[in-house]
């Protein structure tokens, strides 16, 4: 899987709880995960970024291993979950800065809620669902990184993400100019999702609208008016699929 460029997501990670759309989203996302999640599972967070939705969604679950390559992301994370941060009590929780190439990276051995080391030499550890939010629309190789999800996961095991759709020329609007960078594709197409996450082997395969989002825009591309923008509705799909 290749990295995407990290540099504006670096910069951003201290504000990015305080985007009002980047909040909403994500309350929306957690509604669409619940009904996969168990009171047993250990899940990954893939592209966690600050910890929004893996804090929501940790009452839920056993454990949750959120995990993003972009070291400013992770550091917000983590100074929640120090001794002195807001979600100090949280304790199911454990971020980890990595780039998931290998699905027995060493860094995800570490059972969140023990600490203990649960890999082996002959078996890494794997999780009960994979979950991602807006995170698709930023991965160059989307083949790549649903294999290496594949390999993650026990089998049985879930993956679902969310992501905005590309439902044409307007999906583009989701970003301002100024902010393109590290976007790889305007949204996600159903038919081209739902065709990657068969051909990495799973199962029982679905794309559906999950919410939509109201969001504001630019008035015109490269204005930099969000602010004061038109507000826009983008649909939210969940992509889903089981490990035979």
């Amino acid at each position: 899987m290749t990295e995407p460029n990290q540099t504006r997501f670096n910069q951003e990670a201290a504000n990015w709880d305080s985007n009002p759309s980047v909040v909403l989203a994500t309350e929306l996302a957690v509604e669409s995960y619940l009904p996969f999640c168990s009171a047993s599972f250990d899940i990954l967070d893939l592209g966690c970024g600050t910890g929004l939705l893996s804090l929501l969604l940790a009452p839920h679950v056993r454990s949750i291993t959120a995990v993003d390559s972009a070291s400013g992301m992770i550091d917000v994370l983590t100074a929640k979950l120090s001794s002195s941060g807001s979600h100090q009590n949280v304790k199911n929780v454990l971020a980890v800065c990595a780039l998931l190439q290998d699905p027995d990276d060493a860094r995800l051995q570490i059972d969140p809620l023990t600490k203990a080391t649960l890999g082996s030499e002959t078996r890494a550890r794997t999780f009960d669902l994979v979950v991602s939010h807006l995170v698709l629309h930023h991965i160059p190789d989307l083949a790549a990184v649903f294999k290496t999800i594949y390999g993650l996961l026990k089998p049985g095991g879930k993956v679902a993400v969310t992501d905005f759709e590309d439902f044409g020329p307007e999906a583009r609007k989701f970003h301002p100019e100024s902010k393109m960078d590290g976007v790889e594709r305007h949204g996600v197409k159903r038919e081209d999702i739902q065709k990657i996450i068969e051909e990495a082997g799973f199962e029982s395969v679905t794309v559906e609208t999950a919410f939509e989002l109201p969001k504001r825009v630019e008035s015109e591309p490269g204005k930099g008016d969000i602010e004061s923008g038109p507000t826009k509705v983008f649909p939210f799909l969940i992509c889903s699929g089981t490990k035979p």
